[in-house]
């Protein structure tokens, strides 16, 4: 009820604008399809950008659609700054396998930032998975150089943390080091969103750093088998919604964040779905737990 009242205030006071620039599909839930969900359940406005328009996700076998260039991409947010209708209080991005386009989306953060210093850039930097990039290699050192500086929230998984820093990570404190040069690098707030140890393979560990107030926190999960397209997306866009609602309360927002997504991940499990089955989520969505099997610590420093 508290979360609920916190989001009805939220909505009253319209004082919440999100620009979200992302992928979109016609059918499924990736990218901005599940962003945008997630976000106004919350009560947040959302201003998308689809970066791309396609009608379905790439792990099929096939799919249609077009993508936005970075000279169109510039050209709608040139609108919206001609129109004086730059109100955003926060940025989200996701995925993008176009240099030059990240490079434009660079460019309107930066716009933005300097409207509105005390906008917040939430940041999932996708370049690959499982020790391996799925974008181009020059799409890495974009990161470094241009996006990471000006990100107040970062969310890399494994193998995204390990080009970022170019550092081979085996264990937690090896982990818990990388994601304090990425903090020294600009982000205050990161969030490794998965890492899977070899001693304990049916357990799935999201470790987390903010510097302000400074907390380093770690949940660990049961693992769930299977492979679901959109999960780091939805991630990234719960965590958003709830730090908002928690006043930037980093390690509960993400603890809520895991919550939802592992009740997502099951219901569509046991309806058999190819794809997540977020709008039959809603409720747990807009009602989020912290669910007593789930393994979390607390710490003020980066030590184990």
């Amino acid at each position: 009820v508290g979360l609920e009242m916190c989001i009805r205030d939220r909505q009253s006071t319209g004082s919440i604008r999100v620009l979200s620039i992302q992928s979109h599909v016609v059918h499924g839930y990736v990218g901005n399809k599940c962003a945008v969900y997630a976000l106004q359940t919350l009560g947040l406005d959302v201003d998308p950008i689809n970066t791309v328009q396609f009608s379905n996700h790439t792990g099929y076998p096939s799919w249609k659609g077009e993508k936005l260039s970075p000279k169109v991409l510039l050209d709608i947010f040139q609108g919206l700054t001609s129109n004086e209708l730059l109100s955003h209080t926060h940025v989200l991005t996701g995925y993008s396998n176009d240099p030059e386009t990240l490079l434009a989306i660079t460019k309107i953060v930066k716009e933005i930032k300097e409207k509105n210093p005390n906008m917040q850039y939430f940041c999932d930097p996708v370049l690959g998975d499982e020790g391996k990039l799925y974008v181009p290699e020059t799409m890495v050192s974009i990161y470094r150089s241009d996006v990471i500086p000006l990100a107040d929230y970062l969310f890399p998984n494994l193998t995204e943390l390990e080009f970022l820093t170019q550092k081979k990570i085996r264990t937690q404190d090896e982990a818990l080091q990388a994601i304090s040069h990425l903090q020294n690098q600009g982000p205050k707030n990161v969030i490794l969103t998965s890492i899977l140890f070899p001693e304990n393979p049916g357990k799935l560990i999201i470790l987390g750093s903010s510097t302000n107030p400074p907390k380093t926190f770690k949940i660990t999960i049961d693992r769930l088998s299977g492979h679901f397209t959109g999960t780091g997306d939805l991630f990234a866009a719960l965590t958003l919604g709830y730090c908002v609602q928690l006043k930037n309360d980093l390690a509960i927002a993400c603890h809520f964040a895991v919550s939802v997504l592992y009740h997502v991940i099951q219901r569509t499990k046991i309806g058999g779905s190819s794809e997540l089955l977020l709008v039959q989520s809603r409720s747990d969505i807009l009602n989020p737990s912290l669910r007593p099997r789930f393994e979390v610590r607390f710490w003020i420093s980066n030590q184990a």
